[in-house]
């Protein structure tokens, strides 16, 4: 059952402009045109752009949904590639959580500096405005 890119859109969770974006960097398929131009979208599109919205969710980058999805193309599909390139970002979570974590301290530090409000200095603008 062919369907249109709103539905498409519905289904998904995507807008449209996220699926015209995906069709323009070829990680989506081009659709089939009807006669006047629409363009309409087989089972296999709604599949693979929940894939991508997945990936993404996740947070894998454009090229790392490339390299999945190639995998996931493939009919003897090297689980080991995929456990690889999800390890791999998973560490690169795990870098960004610790990162966050360190700013958040290092705010929560200068805030607590920060006394009513009510001076005319604030610690917190004068933590920031010097090296």
């Amino acid at each position: 059952m062919l369907i249109q890119i709103g539905a498409l859109a519905e289904r998904t969770r995507c807008k449209i402009e996220t699926i015209r974006f995906y069709e323009k960097i070829g990680v989506l398929p081009a659709p089939a045109r009807t006669g006047g131009g629409t363009r309409v979208y087989s089972p296999a599109h709604v599949s693979r752009l929940t894939f991508i919205r997945r990936t993404r969710e996740l947070g894998f980058t454009l090229d790392e949904v490339r390299a999945l999805l190639r995998l996931a193309d493939e009919h003897d599909r090297p689980c080991g590639e995929v456990k690889s390139l999800a390890t791999a970002h998973l560490a690169d979570i795990k870098a960004k959580i610790k990162d966050l974590r360190a700013m958040q301290m290092a705010l929560a530090d200068l805030t607590a500096k920060c006394e009513t409000g009510d001076g005319m200095d604030c610690p917190l603008i004068e933590a920031l405005s010097h090296p």
